[in-house]
């Protein structure tokens, strides 16, 4: 594993991540990212989740996914994080800007989250997808492989937008969402429509309170909140939550409309 800032109660863990993924896959593995809170320096110990990107090569064995699934499972190897969610991509799509979902792999797990694994990229909003790879493409560790610019294409700004807009009515209606990561999204969400760059949830929630005073007592609370770990998160106003994701969807509604409207997946 490369040397990169990962915190040392992951790094055994990733360091067996990549192991068996090499054994799994072999002279066919491009990469392994570590992309989300890991990429952006704001892993939360007992709050965040793990989030790591494979690139494979076009000639992977589609019946070696299986088996990487099984070998990275909670228990199979024990995650310390809130979670792992792990995506497989094949290089040759990987490496073009687009704003489909793409993956040959996705893989949820950990103490925290529900079980899922999907080898169909028709099965999930294309959405989340598509913000992962900007954000791994800005920020994304290599812990082994080559490097994230390498293999990681930027998605269209266009498609980025249209993603978030996805991603704010999913955390407004979506159930399952803690309320304080509800708002350190949306708080994310319009740093990036006003910077076309991507920060940590904390960072993005002091910029935003630094302009917009009303919010200040709720990003304060969120924020406190998010200190916590995820199953002691506190209880947000649910009205406030919703005055403020509705302040963020027009702001990303404006940023799609300044853009020229909607991108389109491809």
């Amino acid at each position: 594993m490369s040397r990169t800032p990962v915190p040392p109660v992951l790094r055994p863990y990733l360091d067996e991540l990549v192991h068996r993924t090499r054994a799994v896959c072999g002279r066919h593995l491009v990469s392994v990212l570590a992309v989300g809170s890991l990429a952006l320096g704001d892993y939360r110990h007992g709050r965040s989740d793990v989030d790591v990107t494979v690139v494979v090569d076009g000639t992977l064995p589609r019946e070696a996914l299986p088996g990487l699934a099984r070998t990275l499972a909670h228990p199979a190897l024990d995650c310390p994080a809130a979670g792992l969610e792990l995506v497989v991509y094949p290089a040759g799509f990987a490496a073009r800007p687009s704003g489909g979902a793409g993956y040959l792999m996705d893989l949820n797990t950990g103490p925290f989250l529900p079980e899922r694994v999907s080898h169909d990229a028709g099965e999930t909003p294309a959405f989340w997808y598509v913000l992962d790879r900007s954000v791994a493409h800005q920020a994304g560790l290599a812990l082994f492989g080559r490097p994230v610019r390498d293999v990681i294409a930027a998605p269209p700004r266009a498609d980025v937008l249209t993603a978030l807009r996805a991603s704010v009515r999913e955390h407004t209606e979506g159930e399952g969402h803690v309320a304080d990561n509800r708002v350190l999204n949306g708080c994310r969400s319009v740093v990036y429509c006003r910077t076309g760059h991507w920060f940590a949830k904390r960072r993005a929630a002091e910029i935003v309170a630094a302009s917009e005073a009303g919010f200040r007592p709720l990003l304060t609370d969120a924020l406190r909140s998010f200190e916590r770990p995820r199953q002691h998160a506190l209880p947000l106003p649910a009205g406030a939550v919703g005055e403020f994701l509705a302040w963020v969807a027009g702001r990303v509604d404006e940023a799609v409309e300044a853009e020229g409207g909607h991108g389109a997946p491809r």
